[in-house]
């Protein structure tokens, strides 16, 4: 099990861009070797707020609230990033290799020579054949699953202390999207890293997390172990997500599914943010937004969480 003592502490994080909050007031640790989902729907803060770990904070935002250490000056030391779009993070005129080395030259004083041997063995261990003559190519030259394999071993190859990867496999089939969490997944705890992972699917938190942070417009709404929180959420909207996979479905109904959409930054309704799509909503979620509290292992924003039936997926059944 990760130890308790955090690697990296969030408190009220806020990020603005022309005053208006995206980011609000969101706090949580990252603990060693651990690997720490981020999961929402589009446009819940989740990529913005991994990002901002990494001090990659959009230029004209305004941050606030701490991250404690501050990291950003170790990039690619002791933090490192794996983005959606490998082709992008990869320059298309410069042959992988020499960009894994020139990675390893950023943070260690190696000869040339010692600088490509570890890039030949980062390519190798993330399972990239041939790695020596592979080395030698170019991005385009490589698939799509091999180019996000190399963007791991370019995050993991300076042996960071967290490692944040930001939906890793958008581009990426079934089948190779699996391949790349498992060597995502593996390198990480090779190096002995955390590992913060982006995602709106709920499988891949099932298969690869620790613990889950649920975020919605910005906000915590259910933190917690990832094995208690899928399969008894204590949050409307967690048990929403939830009831729009199909084992959760009853058999002869149709799929479930979220009614409504998240609400952009600047038009929130007062109260609950989620109260407009909640079936619980009444009284003092139309009035006041909850505040984050501790309940057990688990941290909740939400002021009818008590009320939940089991299975809470059943407030989403027709």
């Amino acid at each position: 099990m990760p130890s308790a003592d955090p690697l990296l502490t969030v408190r009220n994080l806020r990020i603005a861009f022309d005053g208006i909050e995206t980011i609000r007031g969101l706090s949580f640790d990252v603990r060693p070797r651990e690997v720490l989902a981020i999961v929402g729907e589009s446009g819940a803060g989740k990529s913005l707020t991994a990002r901002a770990l990494l001090g990659m904070v959009p230029r004209g935002a305004t941050r606030s609230g701490t991250i404690e250490p501050d990291l950003a000056a170790q990039r690619g030391r002791r933090i490192s990033l794996v983005p959606q779009d490998a082709l992008s993070a990869l320059s298309p005129v410069h042959r992988v290799g020499d960009q894994l080395a020139a990675a390893v030259r950023s943070v260690a004083r190696v000869p040339r020579r010692e600088a490509r041997r570890r890039a030949v063995a980062a390519l190798d261990r993330v399972g990239i054949p041939d790695a020596e003559r592979r080395a030698r190519a170019y991005p385009h030259e490589y698939s799509g699953g091999m180019r996000q394999r190399a963007v791991i071993a370019m995050a993991t190859i300076n042996e960071p202390d967290i490692v944040v990867a930001d939906e890793p496999t958008t581009a990426l089939d079934e089948e190779h999207r699996d391949q790349v969490l498992r060597v995502l997944a593996e390198r990480s705890e090779a190096v002995g890293a955390a590992l913060v992972l982006v995602t709106h699917d709920m499988e891949v938190v099932r298969a690869h997390a620790d613990r889950v942070l649920v975020m919605y417009a910005g906000r915590l709404t259910e933190l917690g172990p990832a094995d208690e929180v899928l399969t008894r959420p204590r949050a409307p909207y967690t048990a929403g997500l939830l009831a729009s996979l199909p084992e959760h479905a009853p058999r002869a109904r149709r799929l479930p599914f979220l009614p409504g959409t998240p609400p952009a930054p600047g038009t929130l309704p007062p109260g609950c943010a989620f109260a407009p799509r909640c079936p619980l909503a009444a009284g003092p979620c139309h009035e006041t937004e909850p505040e984050p509290q501790q309940v057990e292992e688990r941290t909740l924003a939400c002021h009818h969480w008590p009320e939940l039936p089991h299975p809470a997926t059943e407030l989403f059944h027709e």
